[in-house]
């Protein structure tokens, strides 16, 4: 419906200029609730065995993105029975809380604030915010790549991919996407208690963002190109190194983001106490430093940018 199509663009426009407030609720902490209860029910519903934990997962699965998008469906469909503007400002709401492109440049530049002032323990505080790994060990270049790789990594997780499912199902497949991308985040971990029951929900994930990584690092390469970066090194690093990591999707915007900025990212990392190895991804042409920070921030905005376009145009083409 044309609705969806305004929508999408008041929602991003709201999301540039709002954020995400922490005053303000947020579905995406509902639906993180909703993956604990349904956790401990499914927990004690499934035997503790590698095959119950993972028919617990399924089930979970089901249930949680089940209910993420059709208690949006269901809302929009009453709001549009009494006004189509209704549903249009629901929506548009709606829009707005699943897309994170003003949060992911306002929470990475508060690592950038604290680093400049050289307060390293308040920047490894404020990176801590945003990235799953142990901070307390991370020098200044460590923070700083850091917050460089999440704002790679969530240009996709965070913009791109919403936007494109925002296009394709608009916010009822949105925020079936967030309920994927949430579960992922919670559970889609290879450690105890979560290597089983968190099976199916990172399958799901990699499937569901296997065509928008590889579409947000090639969009990330052209704001690249019309920022002025490195397009030649960025293309060469993408090339090689976007399959540098565990998952199928997470390096491809790192390594375009890699190579247009010319670091080296990736690397060891601890998580929950135990050391995790990882290749490397980009070359080191230079030493990384705060100034990166900022730099990634101004191609996640382009690559918003050009996401939005490129949404807005399936979105019309869907609607012919």
């Amino acid at each position: 419906m044309k609705w969806s199509l305004f929508a999408l663009l008041i929602g991003f426009c709201i999301d540039l200029v709002v954020g995400d407030p922490h005053s303000l609720p947020h579905p995406v902490v509902a639906i993180g609730r909703l993956i604990s209860a349904s956790e401990r029910f499914f927990r004690r519903v499934f035997p503790a065995t590698p095959g119950g934990e993972r028919a617990a997962g399924a089930a979970l699965w089901v249930v949680v993105a089940g209910v993420s998008a059709l208690v949006p469906a269901g809302l929009l469909w009453a709001c549009h029975t009494l006004s189509p503007w209704l549903r249009l400002g629901v929506e548009s709401i709606m829009c707005w809380q699943i897309l994170a492109t003003k949060s992911l440049r306002d929470e990475s530049m508060k690592v950038y604030a604290a680093l400049e002032t050289g307060d390293l323990d308040a920047s490894r505080r404020a990176v801590s915010m945003i990235v799953g790994r142990e901070t307390a060990r991370l020098d200044e270049a460590g923070v700083t790549r850091a917050a460089v790789e999440t704002v790679a990594e969530n240009t996709s997780d965070g913009v791109v991919a919403p936007l494109l499912y925002l296009a394709v199902g608009g916010a009822p497949l949105g925020f079936f996407y967030k309920a994927i991308n949430t579960m992922d985040s919670m559970l889609g971990y290879t450690d105890p208690p979560y290597q089983y029951i968190g099976f199916v929900p990172a399958k799901i994930d990699d499937l569901a963002n296997f065509l928008p990584a590889r579409l947000s690092a090639l969009l990330m390469l052209g704001a690249g190109a019309l920022l002025g970066m490195d397009i030649k090194n960025g293309w060469r690093i993408f090339r090689r190194d976007r399959l540098n990591h565990a998952s199928p999707n997470s390096a491809q915007t790192e390594a375009a983001c890699a190579g247009l900025l010319g670091l080296r990212l990736a690397g060891d990392a601890w998580y929950h106490g135990v050391l995790h190895k990882k290749p490397f991804i980009g070359d080191p042409l230079r030493e990384i430093d705060h100034a990166d920070i900022p730099r990634a921030c101004r191609l996640l905005y382009g690559t918003a940018f050009l996401a939005l376009v490129l949404c807005a145009g399936i979105k019309a083409l869907l609607l012919l």
